[in-house]
């Protein structure tokens, strides 16, 4: 069975827009189409953001809860097979605090990383694992 890390911006953009590509992918997941692989930094980094952007956008979406952010963190963490004790890697150069998405990627053993981050996408693979958007995904599925 394929194995895929999403990396939070994917997991951001399918809480942010249910309807678009991201949110696809994970609705794939949960079909089991593919085995989805994350970590707590993932779905920690991934509140985080969505907390912080809650606070900005509020006032045009009254309910954009962090009961939601809740509820969808703690779906993650069912649908997903977690991972921790990530490995130190610095593969990143140009951002470093994406090395723990491929840290994450490496220890799961996953086929693929799915993102929408030009640093991970400019690195095309990494130790056999495929890097790429979440269409390409949908398309290789």
């Amino acid at each position: 069975m394929t194995r895929a890390v999403l990396d939070s911006s994917v997991l951001v953009s399918a809480f942010l827009t249910p309807r678009g590509t991201s949110a696809e992918v994970l609705r794939a997941a949960e079909r089991g189409e593919f085995v989805l692989c994350l970590s707590h930094e993932i779905i920690c980094e991934t509140t985080r953001s969505l907390r912080d952007k809650a606070r900005r956008i509020r006032r045009y979406y009254p309910d954009y809860s962090d009961a939601q952010i809740d509820r969808f963190a703690e779906l993650l963490s069912a649908t997903a097979e977690l991972f921790d004790e990530l490995p130190v890697i610095r593969v990143v150069p140009l951002d470093p605090k994406d090395d723990v998405i491929v840290a994450t990627a490496i220890k799961a053993t996953a086929d693929f990383l799915v993102t929408g981050d030009r640093h991970l996408l400019s690195l095309g693979s990494h130790e056999g694992i495929q890097i790429v958007a979440p269409r390409q995904l949908l398309d290789l599925l």
